[in-house]
């Protein structure tokens, strides 16, 4: 992979779907950090009130095979069966060229894969939930997908959280407004760090 032109910091949240962060994320862009959302490419549909390229940039499935063969990601994973997603190099280059650092909000393989392709300039997050039930739970509750897919995300919940370990620190979501006041303060050390 070629070098990054204006090379900037990176924060990353990774978590299994469910656990908060998103909210997180969101709570930190509120601040006055100098962060910028990296929006990921998907090649799913949007969801009600989803947004093309401020939630996500939806390709669909023969578009973002296209972007594959170009080179034009940093990291991309199928998910689930024909269900992928990443992250676009042009993204990345874009927030660092404006001087801001680039948050993440990536599932963890992806969040691991941009560990490493980062390294020091990078730090990332596991937001972990506080038990698999309460993971279960908070999908449910969500009301946005089938009995299946609440399956399916279980499923691979329970492999993620074994990857927690690998993450400069996990953050256990167990109330939501200490959960962002604990990223908030974490987040400040390393965009302030040398």
């Amino acid at each position: 992979m070629k070098p990054f032109e204006n090379k900037g910091k990176c924060v990353i949240f990774s978590a299994p779907s469910g656990a908060g962060k998103t909210t997180i994320v969101h709570a930190l862009l509120k601040k006055d950090l100098g962060l910028e959302f990296s929006v990921s490419a998907t090649s799913r549909d949007s969801r009600p009130n989803e947004v093309d390229g401020n939630d996500y940039y939806f390709l669909g499935i023969d578009r973002f095979k296209e972007k594959i063969k170009s080179g034009s990601f940093i990291e991309w994973e199928e998910v689930y069966s024909n269900n992928f997603y990443g992250t676009l190099r042009s993204e990345i280059e874009r927030i660092w060229a404006e001087g801001r650092t680039v948050i993440f909000d990536v599932d963890v393989i992806g969040g691991l894969s941009l560990k490493k392709l980062f390294l020091d300039d990078a730090f990332a997050v596991f937001v972990q939930p506080p038990s698999y039930e309460e993971l279960e739970k908070r999908l449910r509750g969500r009301s946005t997908e089938s009995e299946d897919k609440i399956g399916q995300r279980m499923e691979k919940a329970r492999k993620e959280l074994s990857f927690s370990k690998e993450f400069d620190v996990v953050l256990v979501n167990d109330n939501l407004e200490q959960a962002c006041a604990d990223a908030e303060i974490l987040v400040r050390q390393f965009i302030e760090s040398t």
